[in-house]
């Protein structure tokens, strides 16, 4: 993937941090998803009262390109960017929705407020997953 690409995604996932609900942590995060025809879909983390029902950035950005008509598994790449020490990794439950929503080679490009960047595929990021097909017999 393009250089040029990668910081476009990098940025709107940073733009995107602003728009979290965080009463709570205060800790924002922000996301960009890559689809097949070149839209970028952003997501940001949003709390909860009861903690439970709070979600983060990626699944939002990923569940809001779902709802505005992108098929699961056409995604190109996904960005996500937290005010971290480090560049910030997607927590077990996003790992998850990765692997059922994108391409096991769908780039994951993990960042931080001071422009560090890991890049990962969703299948580098969950190795051994839980996916459809092991629910076949």
């Amino acid at each position: 993937m393009e250089l040029a690409i990668q910081q476009k995604l990098l940025s709107q996932a940073k733009e995107a941090m602003k728009l979290a609900y965080v009463p709570y942590s205060q800790f924002r995060v922000g996301a960009a998803v890559l689809d097949q025809n070149g839209r970028i879909h952003l997501g940001c983390n949003i709390e909860n009262a009861a903690y439970g029902p709070t979600n983060c950035a990626e699944r939002t950005a990923l569940f809001s390109a779902i709802a505005a008509g992108v098929a699961p598994r056409t995604f190109t790449a996904i960005a996500v960017v937290g005010d971290t020490i480090d560049p910030i990794t997607p927590c077990g439950v996003c790992r998850q929705v990765m692997i059922e929503l994108c391409n096991p080679d769908t780039l994951v490009m993990m960042g931080n407020l001071a422009g560090e960047c890991n890049v990962m595929t969703v299948q580098e990021l969950l190795p051994g997953a839980f996916t459809p097909t092991s629910l076949e017999r």
